[in-house]
């Protein structure tokens, strides 16, 4: 896990071991035209499948797809419309149709290149397309490298809420070329960031330190500061899959902050914040929850608030729908347990628990904390 330097950049790996499973993350600048020899040494075939994000299939598309073929694939090239709107059993249907077409076998990797939801989608693809077959994620914006390309979890949303149908299904392959964060929008970028400190709440004050020291750079895309970004952010997400693969215990607390972003996500009908935004201000009702309960200290709350204003990422908000809305939103969350709304609340800097007894009145009392 540790940072090898080759030359004037840095390159990293970070390696999962599960009981049934493992593979290695790759992390570095230009990784993007090793893909297709790294597929091999992992999933050979003859055929491969590669989804694209079509927001970057002009740009990172075609080096992909060169780099499979270079490797002795006969790659399907197919593109996916992101957005949360397209995340759903329609494209899923939509790409088992161009698959089966193709006639990709059982052994052939399916691919995804682009951000979390294509990720998502092209994981539940491969999770029960012939009932499993082998999966690589390639991801391309800082939300799905320090967070969806890592753990297995894959699936699609439903009119109900976010990510109601999927699959534990594991990646054999995980390919980060931090020059891809190049290409993407500040908006886009500073979203990943929601996820980075996320991390550095539930279970790492150094990494929260360490951004709140060094958004300068990582701002600025300094090559090696993004490494070592991706890096730290990456062996978080990957301990705590190690420590409990299918959420029975503390992969829970990665969903800090995320069942108040679902139902805002939802609430607005997935156009008006971006994923990360919402985390950003779920992180924030859920810290403030956590002071109205007593879990934690009112000065975690303004430190949460102060990195998050730094980096840019909004921490209230006047576009929320009414209270009952989100309140019956929040209730449809897959999370629930015998219907009450689970939460992950603060304890301090670098720990969380589960708490799942919170009466109705004090949750939407949260949500008043965060309007504008």
């Amino acid at each position: 896990m540790t940072p090898k330097p080759t030359g004037e950049t840095t390159m990293a790996t970070v390696d999962l071991v599960l009981p049934h499973h493992r593979y290695t993350v790759h992390i570095g600048p230009g990784l993007l035209s090793e893909l297709g020899q790294r597929v091999r040494a992992t999933a050979p075939h003859q055929r491969a499948a590669l989804i694209v994000d079509d927001k970057i299939a002009g740009t990172h598309g075609p080096a992909a797809e060169a780099s499979l073929q270079s490797a002795g694939y006969d790659p399907l090239v197919t593109t996916m419309t992101s957005g949360e709107d397209h995340k759903n059993l329609s494209t899923v249907e939509a790409l088992y149709h161009k698959l089966l077409d193709e006639r990709l076998e059982r052994r052939s990797p399916v691919v995804a290149l682009g951000g979390g939801i294509v990720g998502d989608t092209g994981g539940f693809v491969a999770a029960s397309y012939l009932r499993g077959v082998p999966f690589v994620q390639c991801p391309t914006t800082l939300l799905a490298m320090v967070d969806a390309s890592v753990g297995g979890k894959v699936g699609v949303n439903m009119p109900q809420g976010k990510n109601l149908i999927g699959a534990f299904h594991q990646p054999v392959l995980v390919v980060i070329d931090t020059d891809t964060l190049k290409t993407l929008s500040r908006r886009d970028f500073v979203c990943g960031l929601a996820e980075c400190v996320k991390h550095g709440v539930i279970r790492d004050p150094e990494l929260f330190d360490w951004i709140d020291a060094n958004i300068q750079p990582i701002l600025d895309l300094d090559p090696g500061t993004l490494v070592e970004l991706v890096q730290r952010n990456v062996r978080i997400k990957a301990a705590v899959v190690m420590e409990d693969e299918k959420e029975a215990g503390v992969r829970a607390h990665l969903n800090f902050g995320h069942t108040f972003a679902h139902a805002i996500e939802a609430g607005t009908e997935y156009g008006r914040y971006l994923h990360g935004e919402a985390v950003s201000l779920g992180m924030v009702a859920a810290a403030r929850l956590g002071v109205e309960l007593g879990r934690c200290e009112g000065g975690l709350v303004d430190q949460l608030v102060a990195l998050l204003n730094k980096i840019g990422l909004p921490t209230t908000t006047d576009g929320l729908p009414e209270t009952d809305k989100l309140m019956d939103i929040m209730r449809s969350d897959k999370k629930v347990k015998a219907g009450r709304v689970r939460l992950i609340l603060p304890d301090k800097l670098g720990a969380v628990s589960i708490v799942d007894d919170t009466p109705d009145d004090v949750v939407a009392k949260s949500w008043d904390s965060i309007r504008g």
